[in-house]
C-alpha cells in the first residue's frame, strides 16, 4: 500500500481529492450504514449505503473508505478524513504486520474483518493517499457531513428491508 504517512507529504493542490469517511451501527451490532464525501477543488460527491443485517461499527468505518475508493476513476493524490482510529490506526500501522503473519493476529488469532482490510488495502494501492484522523463530533464540516451520510444509509438500508 502506498502512503503519506510512510513516505513523503501529500501536495496541497487540485489534484489532491479529500475523502471523509464514517461509518455508523444502531445498536452494534446490528444494521448500519456508512457514509462518504469526497471533494476535489469545487467538485464532491456524496455517497453512501448501508446493511439492514446485523453487521458492525467497525465493518462499515472500513466500508466507508473502501467505497469511496472505489469510486475515483484514476489514480490521484487521496487525503482520507476519519474519525475512526480503528481504521487509521489499522491501515497505518497494523496491516503490514497482519500481512506478514499470514492475516494472523500477534495472538496468532485471525484478523477480524480480514475481508474489508484486503479490500481497503486493494484500493488504497492504486493511490497516494495519506491517513488523517479527525474527532468525530468536534465541527470537522467534512465528518459531519460523512456521519449524516452514514446515517442516510442506515436509513435507506432499514427502509428497504422493511419493504422487502
Amino acid at each position: 500500500m502506498t502512503s503519506a504517512d510512510a513516505g513523503g507529504a501529500v501536495p496541497a493542490d487540485e489534484d489532491v481529492v479529500d475523502i471523509w469517511t464514517d461509518g455508523a451501527c444502531v445498536p452494534n451490532p446490528g444494521p448500519g450504514g456508512w457514509g462518504a464525501l469526497l471533494r476535489q477543488g469545487p467538485h464532491e460527491l456524496e455517497l453512501c449505503g448501508g446493511d439492514a443485517e446485523t453487521t458492525t461499527n467497525n465493518r462499515m468505518e472500513l466500508t466507508a473508505p473502501i467505497r469511496a475508493l472505489q469510486a475515483l476513476k484514476r489514480p490521484v493524490t487521496v487525503r482520507v478524513h476519519t474519525d475512526s482510529t480503528y481504521v487509521r490506526n489499522g491501515v497505518t500501522s497494523w496491516v503490514a504486520t497482519w500481512q506478514r503473519n499470514g492475516w494472523r493476529t500477534s495472538a496468532k488469532q485471525p484478523v477480524k474483518n480480514e475481508d474489508l482490510w484486503r479490500a481497503l488495502v486493494e484500493e488504497a494501492a492504486r493511490h497516494r493517499v495519506e491517513w488523517l484522523w479527525v474527532k468525530g463530533h468536534a465541527g470537522d464540516k467534512g465528518n459531519e457531513r460523512a456521519d449524516r451520510l452514514a446515517a442516510k444509509g442506515l436509513e435507506e438500508a432499514v427502509a428497504a428491508a422493511r419493504r422487502a
